[in-house]
């Protein structure tokens, strides 16, 4: 039979050690030989087991005066023969891995949640959605309180285990066959309770701050797109990681460009006479002025392209193209020289269609002939 260590020297601790000594000491011993941090480590499980035993015994008035005067012998008299494995330990302790040193306790649930994600509508110019930009933002969120560290207690105290769930978070009760588990109501599941709360945050671990956020949009964003800033979102809650900040783009039409997917279109007047006799005219790129030629004879609505000049891809960077359609207008407040010469361009083109009828009829009087024979 193995002789048990005294527990005060198992905890490090003179035989007048506080409350607090006793939890000092017994939160260094649980963080070193905690059975997550030493995997299949047979000699720290049971050093970790034996400054369990040490602080249930010692932390408890009763128990520890017994210990005092009568030693183990005594304690095993009055029924407690230590812990026979991790579930007693968990079980007898409720949340105070948890909420000490940040481990899980087996078969309670932990208790660090990950904050809240934020969303975040933003106008930018069609220029700056077309190169990309950068923006700063200001964005009111939670954070942790930098008074408590999070914990929600006045500095210098520590939350106790909820009486009601023992730390569980949950309370069990009967219907005939039947056990319903339910959420706490003293702790709303939280399987602790706070009695001195911090003054900044009133115990919620967290308070409400403004702060600017950098965003960077990258070239070829659209209406829609949506980026990511991980960690810029709600604080979590008990050391949980924070959200994140989702910021949706939207952009703001041009007054010239029109965008579709990658591709930018731009309409050009022109006059009948350019569309007639064909011209070089300049037109507005997103990179400046270029050059279109205009053949002869185009039409109304025709699109004619520049390659290369539309918006970059978000994937490859590898840009669209410019489609330009041309708007052929109809002049206004003519001359009477410019009525005199229409009227002229007029009669030709009469002549033209005289022409080109009487030549039609020859093919069809033509074409009837050859049937009669």
């Amino acid at each position: 039979m193995t002789t048990k260590r005294d527990y005060y020297e198992v905890l490090g601790v003179s035989r007048n050690a506080s409350e607090s000594d006793l939890k000092s000491a017994y939160r260094k011993l649980a963080i070193k030989f905690h059975p997550d941090k030493n995997p299949e480590n047979k000699d720290a499980e049971e050093k970790f087991k034996e400054a369990a035993e040490a602080y249930e015994v010692l932390q408890d008035p009763k128990k520890r005066q017994i210990y005092d005067q009568f030693g183990h012998q005594g304690l095993e008299g009055a029924g407690f023969s230590g812990f026979h494995g991790f579930e007693d330990i968990f079980s007898s302790f409720g949340g105070i891995f948890d909420d000490m040193f940040g481990f899980s306790s087996g078969n309670r649930r932990s208790r660090t949640q990950r904050g809240s994600d934020l969303r975040y509508d933003l106008s930018i110019k069609f220029m700056d959605a077309v190169f990309g930009t950068e923006v700063e933002i200001d964005l009111e969120r939670t954070a942790v309180c930098s008074t408590c560290e999070g914990s929600g207690c006045k500095p210098g105290t520590y939350p106790s285990t909820c009486p009601q769930c023992q730390g569980s978070g949950q309370v069990s009760r009967h219907q005939g066959f039947f056990t319903v588990r339910t959420t706490c109501p003293s702790c709303r599941g939280q399987g602790q309770t706070i009695a001195n709360p911090c003054a900044e945050c009133h115990g919620a671990g967290k308070v409400l701050v403004n702060k600017k956020v950098s965003v960077k949009i990258p070239a070829g964003v659209d209406s829609g797109s949506r980026l990511r800033l991980t960690g810029e979102g709600e604080a979590g809650s008990f050391n949980g990681p924070p959200g994140d900040l989702y910021v949706f783009i939207h952009v703001e039409p041009h007054d010239f460009f029109q965008r579709n997917n990658l591709d930018v279109i731009c309409s050009i007047p022109v006059s009948f006479i350019q569309a007639a006799l064909g011209d070089e005219i300049s037109v507005p790129t997103l990179n400046g002025q270029k050059t279109l030629k205009i053949p002869k004879g185009a039409q109304p609505g025709d699109i004619f392209t520049f390659h290369g000049e539309g918006v970059p891809s978000l994937r490859n960077g590898k840009r669209g193209n410019q489609l330009i359609q041309i708007d052929v207008r109809t002049p206004t407040d003519l001359t009477d020289k410019q009525v005199e010469l229409l009227r002229e361009f007029k009669r030709l083109e009469s002549r033209k269609s005289e022409k080109l009828t009487t030549k039609l009829k020859h093919i069809l009087k033509g074409n009837s002939a050859g049937r009669q024979a």
